[in-house]
């Protein structure tokens, strides 16, 4: 665990030197957009910060690589070789479109290149736990792979739209999907804690803590497409590591739920992503738009006009991420009995929060009527 750690900490450290110079930067040569009408901030503010976490990731990636400790990890480099070129493609791609506002057909076809790499190099779903069934077909496993990875960067980029948003939810995912993926490799190799997957949730990790003091309300800069779609993919890529961890014959009745955990987790982590993704990608296709044309209708912005504070609309996003993914964590510590107590307060407890500005509101009003 320390090791991790000591990644984690790289990781954080290096980003957020690396934020700071790209604020200074992009300050001093003007690298930033004008106001949009549908931007919450009211002052042009530099958005290259993925560039900063892409150094971060591969700064702990080096580090990670001179360690003894990840010997096992770094075993295969064709894998390593891919990720880190998948990740500095997508941080490219994500920087020109941040710069020079790609168009969306354009982007999407380097997302699917981005992930074809990863796919092609053997980063692939290899297992799923439904009745002992190993992808045995490279064509289906590469297909299911790559649209799984551009659905996980599209629905994180969708949603990077307030202060602070995609950095705490991404960070409040990865940390339950890393306590996932050790305990994991506890079971399936006593011997080596160190995987890939816990490895690249570490870095991911820092990334995030790095970032997110420069990003906090009011936020000095934005992390851009090039963050949010780096951050998209290396959760996926966490993911798809771990289905090679597991071999779903060894699953029984017992073992089921949290076989298919591996499975379940990363999109749980995502639902309020995926949820805003689709509804956005409905909502334009019916109105004869593009699917990525921007509006101001996600959910960040509803729960705004619903009367959420812009720290406020954060915070409900961080708290139905969180019971979400800890939700399906406790399939490795509870009884179902107590997994269902554990979800329906916690859903009871969300929503509250949720609904508490129309509450206010009409317990406002009652009270104005005595």
């Amino acid at each position: 665990m320390r090791a991790y750690l000591l990644i984690a900490a790289i990781s954080a450290v290096v980003t957020f030197g690396l934020t700071w110079l790209t604020l200074k930067v992009s300050h001093r040569y003007k690298l930033y957009p004008q106001i949009r009408a549908r931007d919450v901030h009211t002052k042009p503010t530099p958005r290259l910060g993925g560039v900063a976490m892409f150094g971060g990731f591969a700064a702990a990636m080096a580090a990670a690589a001179a360690f003894g400790w990840f010997r096992s990890v770094f075993a295969d480099p064709v894998q390593i070789i891919a990720i880190i070129a998948a990740a500095f493609m997508i941080t490219l791609i994500g920087f020109l479109d941040d710069l020079y506002d790609l168009d969306w057909t354009l982007k999407l076809a380097g997302q699917f290149a981005v992930a074809g790499v990863l796919a092609w190099q053997g980063v692939q779903i290899i297992s799923l736990p439904i009745a002992g069934l190993t992808i045995g077909s490279f064509g289906t496993s590469l297909v299911v792979t790559v649209f799984l990875t551009v659905l996980v960067m599209n629905a994180v980029n969708f949603i990077d739209g307030l202060d602070g948003l995609v950095s705490g939810v991404v960070f409040i995912g990865t940390a339950v999907f890393f306590v996932y993926s050790y305990l994991l490799a506890q079971e399936t190799s006593p011997s080596n804690y160190f995987n890939l997957a816990s490895l690249i949730s570490a870095i991911v990790i820092g990334m995030c803590v790095g970032f997110l003091p420069l990003n906090w309300r009011p936020a000095k800069i934005f992390m851009g497409d090039s963050g949010a779609m780096l951050l998209g993919l290396l959760m996926a890529t966490s993911a798809l590591t771990v289905t090679g961890q597991i071999d779903p014959h060894m699953a029984g009745e017992d073992d089921l739920v949290p076989a298919f955990i591996p499975l379940i987790l990363p999109l749980a982590i995502l639902v309020l992503p995926l949820l805003d993704f689709t509804l956005a990608v409905l909502r334009r296709l019916r109105a004869g738009k593009s699917p990525f044309a921007a509006d101001r209708q996600h959910i960040h912005h509803r729960l705004q006009d619903l009367g959420h504070s812009h720290v406020g609309s954060v915070l409900v996003f961080y708290i139905w991420t969180a019971l979400i993914s800890l939700s399906c964590l406790m399939f490795f510590f509870l009884p179902w009995q107590g997994i269902l107590a554990f979800v329906a307060v916690g859903i009871a407890a969300a929503t509250l929060f949720t609904l508490r500005p129309i509450i206010k509101k009409r317990l406002g009003a009652k009270n104005e009527q005595f």
